[in-house]
């Protein structure tokens, strides 16, 4: 017997206990009078994913008002998605034959910057994104901070787990969910695969998580999506049989060492945001110049955006840095401020992060719109927020968020440091390789 709780937006809804009876040919959900322990292995859904779960498979009967829901045998398990209450500009993640094996891409149409430059054109919507407002700099630098950082509301640390549980103590949990459909795997790559640093240059990877990385590409689809330079990302990363989108994903560019296949150096994925790049050069060099008056301020051209970084300035002058930043961005209306880890990120005003990087990529492996699918993504940051609601509004595959600190996140699981990520995914490999044995 496995307990499941469904639950509507941020209440408990009536708690349910679905009995599963081998000989059976029906498995049924019932309302039970209290909740399960809190170390009971439970799967929490919302109402809506358990809903569309049910809809999924059109022999049940179901009826809100009713005492019980009767589901066919071939449903087998239930996707673990941990629906965690979230604000309502939070957005969110489910699928029909596994890919071959080996066939990750060498089946990938070629594509270019204006196959995905339409989809961009459209401004971005302030009500979902993370485009700092009039007042609220100096408090979001300070958030970016985890000597600032504070649990989500109404929640202390021990509750934000249980909403966002280990996905290496839930690994099994993860399994269930995947099986039967393709993994494809998407990396950030600051604080998931190499720790934050006070010099981003010196952001190197180690040779165990390059294994690590290497091995997960040899088995799924693995993107590597970073707020940095494409270029950049991968002289750390240097894995050709990978997909890179940097600049936050406006500079997404296929493997290129693809089996006996090599890409042409020049064939380019997606660009969205070319027409910006002499806007972006000439922003660059002004706050570069600003930015000198400030100790430990560092500007960092990351081709299609700028970071500035403020990691190694005293935060007395935090304010003065934010004022002289938002002063230089009042003449160029069509880039828009964000924020990350003790950095603010200057972008084009475009419709497109790494959100729109993610489903361009699913898309151009052929995995858009079906079911058997169960995409992946680890980030510690802001920017991977985007990310991580584009899955919960699929309705499938999960997120993790890579932190020590409680934090609002529409990510399911967590991981505490990069070290956990390459745990997570040596597991995930020798899973793989023991179901193919």
């Amino acid at each position: 017997m496995c307990h499941f709780h469904i639950r509507n937006s941020k209440r408990w809804a009536s708690p349910y206990t679905l009995y599963i009876e081998p000989e059976s040919t029906a498995q049924t959900i019932k309302p039970t009078s209290s909740p399960s322990p809190p170390n009971h292995p439970y799967h929490s859904l919302s109402f809506s994913s358990f809903a569309a779960l049910v809809v999924a498979h059109a022999s049940c009967c179901f009826s809100p008002g009713a005492s019980s829901v009767f589901l066919p045998v071939s449903v087998r398990a239930l996707v673990m998605m941990n629906h965690a209450a979230f604000a309502a500009e939070d957005a969110v993640t489910a699928v029909a034959a596994p890919a071959q094996p080996g066939r990750h891409f060498v089946s990938l149409p070629p594509r270019r910057a204006r196959d995905c430059r339409k989809a961009s054109l459209s401004r971005m919507d302030l009500a979902t994104s993370a485009v700092l407002m009039a007042g609220s700099l100096l408090d979001s630098m300070k958030a970016s901070s985890p000597r600032h950082a504070m649990s989500p509301a109404g929640a202390d640390h021990e509750e934000w787990i249980e909403k966002h549980p280990s996905a290496l103590e839930w690994f099994e949990g993860v399994l269930a969910a995947a099986e039967g459909k393709q993994i494809v795997m998407f990396l950030d790559y600051d604080g998931t695969l190499s720790p934050i640093v006070e010099d981003p240059d010196r952001a190197v990877m180690t040779e165990e998580m390059r294994d690590a990385v290497r091995g997960v590409a040899q088995h799924f689809p693995t993107a590597i999506v970073s707020g940095r330079c494409r270029d950049k990302v991968f002289n750390f990363v240097k894995l050709e049989e990978l997909y890179y989108a940097g600049s936050h994903g406006m500079d997404i560019k296929g493997p290129t060492k693809v089996s006996n296949h090599k890409a042409k150096a020049d064939e380019v994925l997606c660009q969205p945001a070319t027409e910006f790049l002499p806007v972006i050069q000439e922003v660059y060099e002004t706050l570069t110049a600003k930015m000198e008056s400030i100790p430990g301020a560092m500007v960092e051209n990351n081709k299609f955006c700028l970071s500035v970084h403020f990691r190694c300035v005293e935060e007395a002058e935090w304010d003065a840095l934010g004022r002289e930043v938002k002063a230089v961005l009042e003449d160029y209306p069509k880039l828009c401020l964000t924020k990350g880890r003790k950095v603010l990120e200057i972008r084009p005003f475009i419709k497109w992060n790494k959100g729109n990087a993610l489903k361009f990529l699913l898309k151009s492996l052929g995995y858009a719109g079906r079911g058997d699918v169960f995409p992946i993504y680890i980030g510690d940051d802001r920017t991977d927020e985007d990310a991580f609601k584009v899955l919960r509004n699929m309705g499938q595959g999960i997120g993790i968020l890579v932190t020590k600190f409680p934090k609002d996140t529409s990510a399911s699981y967590s991981l505490r440091e990069p070290a956990e990520v390459k745990e997570f995914m040596r597991k995930l490999v020798k899973s793989n390789g023991i179901k193919k044995g």
